[in-house]
């Protein structure tokens, strides 16, 4: 890991401790880079009608949009307590969509520090962004 990446590691995996899981038992962290080089992180809050359930990559992109960040994303790590590193669901890279481009990094990680790399066009190819409304 390079230094942004074990910055956002760390981040993750500090605020990882603080979801609310006790319907999946899934405790998801994420830290978001955002263009003004400020982190922002998030955890899973579950929720008992599920539908209310945010994953921790919204809530840290929805906290750097709240507390007055640009709204571009270079960089997102996502922590699972999973053997298998977890990459966003389909509603996150939606979110992530918005605020990031095709070469906006996501990492996924594990624990233990087993972890993969991905540029955010090769996850979600073809994504509907804001320019699909001009």
């Amino acid at each position: 890991m390079n230094d942004i990446q074990k910055k956002l590691y760390d981040a993750a995996c500090e605020v990882q401790k603080r979801a609310h899981a006790p319907y999946s038992g899934a405790h998801i962290g994420a830290a978001v880079l955002m263009s003004n080089g400020a982190i922002y992180t998030g955890c899973n809050v579950e929720n008992a009608s599920y539908g209310g359930t945010v994953c921790a990559e919204r809530v840290a992109l929805w906290k750097a949009v709240s507390e007055g960040a640009p709204k571009q994303v270079k960089e997102v790590m996502v922590i699972s307590d999973a053997d298998k590193p977890w990459p966003p669901c389909g509603f996150c890279r939606q979110v992530i969509a918005e605020f990031g481009s095709e070469d906006t990094m996501i990492y996924t990680a594990n624990l233990q520090g087993k972890m993969k790399t991905f540029k955010f066009g090769d996850i979600f190819p073809e994504a509907f962004t804001p320019k699909h409304l001009d």
